[in-house]
């Protein structure tokens, strides 16, 4: 069974996003002032950052472009996009939380629209 209930509420800090087989570092932005914050001020990110809940982004004072991939409840991806920085990003019907990373590396991973993803516990 998993740790996380059906309707997930993360704690705040990291973790790791399933893709298929593909795991990937990941931090948690929970908070209203986490997700707020989130990825200004760094020049790159390693893995990505869960913003939940959110339905949209921007990229305003960003230093590098990121891919986006909104999610639904059930963490289906409802669409990814890649965002120069200045960019307002529309908020997405049916989009409950955002997973951002630096442009490029969601198609590694194998994140596209449809793909559900899981969110796990980080191993201490």
């Amino acid at each position: 069974m998993s740790p996380f209930p059906h309707r997930p509420r993360w704690p705040e800090g990291p973790a790791v996003l399933r893709v298929g087989a593909t795991a990937v570092p990941l931090e948690i932005a929970a908070t209203f002032r986490a997700r707020s914050r989130g990825l200004l001020g760094r020049d790159t990110v390693v893995g990505a950052l869960l913003l939940t809940p959110a339905g949209g982004v921007h990229t305003f004072r960003m230093r590098f472009p990121l891919d986006v991939a909104y999610l639904s409840r059930d963490l289906r991806v409802l669409a990814v996009r890649t965002m120069q920085p200045g960019r307002l990003g529309l908020p997405r019907p049916r989009a409950r939380h955002v997973v951002e990373s630096a442009a490029g590396t969601m198609a590694g991973w194998g994140l596209r629209r449809g793909v559900r993803v899981a969110v796990e516990p980080a191993d201490d």
